[in-house]
């Protein structure tokens, strides 16, 4: 006669089960839903607004600054869009790429400009060792080059670039500084300890740190034995860390304001808009999306810490939609799964209402509260 099996090997065969259905369970879930349960279950890492023809559908820690990592580079391409309408640059004009290589800084962007350079190359885009200012601006969105983004703020003029935050109705924003340069401050050339340096820089307020870097950018402009001492090996995950926390920072709610702009196609002249297609709108190449969109743009951005995108679309049946979410102070695992979730995420909330609705019950915006005046 068989014994009847112990509580202990009952436990074991209960926790097995439970796991494989939670596998199961999981591996059921759409990506879409995947990030959607993410932010759900760590609301203080994350933060969304979504608005659906001018109208906010679902928010939350829509007012909190988080780092922007690249989607910050939205302001440079407004920027050099009125500037290539308005005629004060050429944005056909070739700049060597000497210049660009100036502020690449290698193996701290991701392989993002080498990518960028290849991919210009298939194209046949090159002249020699040059390439058109228009394909620099599109390398900075689309492939989210650093050095391209570091020349067209020394072209554009850092003050102009700025000017963009009030320019775009951006309410809270931290200074904006030029990204390759910030990671110099970061530098241990007399091998301090690591803990004196953080404290130094933390110290230091946002204007201040603002403009030590924008010193250090300027220096990379004329000095080209700065960027030879640089050392890779001073950045830390520490010091990293340190680093993507002090990002320019700004707000979802903010981002959506600003990506609005660009949706709505009447703010900006003809012309300004025009090159904003060509280099923001590169989803729109694609013939699929032509089938169903009017136009769309999207920029995102991450460091080891922080994922965020910004994006805007106008359906062909009318419909507008800006949708922009942040999130800090991930793993590298997490930011992966966010990341490979991200696309199925976007265009289940362009094309599926439904799916609009359960986030809007998820993530119900604060209605605002208008406070009437009283009778005298």
């Amino acid at each position: 006669m068989k014994k009847p099996p112990t509580i202990k090997f009952m436990m074991k065969v209960i926790a097995v089960f439970i796991f494989t259905l939670y596998c199961a369970i999981s591996y059921a879930q759409t990506p879409a839903d995947s990030l959607l349960n993410f932010i759900a279950q760590n609301p203080k890492r994350a933060s969304v607004y979504l608005q659906v023809n001018g109208v906010s559908v679902a928010a939350l820690n829509e007012n909190k600054l988080m780092p922007l990592a690249s989607t910050v580079k939205i302001l440079v391409a407004v920027e050099f869009a009125k500037q290539s309408a308005s005629g004060i640059i050429n944005q056909k004009a070739y700049v060597g790429l000497n210049e660009l290589e100036r502020y690449h800084i290698p193996f701290t962007d991701g392989n993002a400009h080498v990518d960028w350079l290849g991919y210009e190359k298939k194209l046949n885009h090159l002249k020699g060792d040059s390439i058109q200012l228009i394909n620099v601006a599109r390398g900075m969105m689309m492939f989210s080059s650093n050095a391209n983004t570091e020349y067209l703020i020394e072209l554009l003029g850092l003050d102009n670039v700025k000017n963009n935050i009030q320019l775009l109705g951006i309410k809270q924003h931290t200074p904006v500084f030029p990204m390759v340069a910030s990671l110099f401050m970061y530098q241990n050339p007399n091998k301090q300890k690591e803990e004196k340096i953080i404290k130094g820089i933390e110290k230091l307020s946002d204007e201040a740190y603002s403009r030590y870097i924008y010193d250090i950018h300027k220096a990379l402009v004329y000095n080209d034995s700065l960027k030879l001492k640089f050392n890779l090996q001073d950045l830390s995950a520490n010091m990293q860390h340190t680093w993507s926390n002090r990002l320019p920072a700004s707000t979802t709610k903010d981002y959506a304001t600003a990506v609005a702009v660009l949706n709505n196609r009447k703010f900006f002249s003809e012309g300004a808009y025009s090159v904003l297609i060509d280099v923001m709108e590169f989803i729109m190449e694609n013939p699929k999306n032509q089938e169903w969109l009017k136009h769309a743009g999207i920029k995102g951005g991450s460091t080891a810490w922080v994922f965020t995108n910004a994006v805007y679309a106008t359906k062909k049946d009318g419909t507008a939609v800006e949708l922009v979410y942040f999130f800090n102070e991930l793993t590298d695992a997490e930011n992966g799964r966010l990341q490979k979730w991200s696309n199925a995420f976007l265009l289940k909330i362009l094309t599926d209402e439904a799916f609009r609705s359960k986030i809007a019950l998820m993530f119900k915006p604060t209605p605002s509260i208008i406070l009437k005046k009283k009778k005298a």
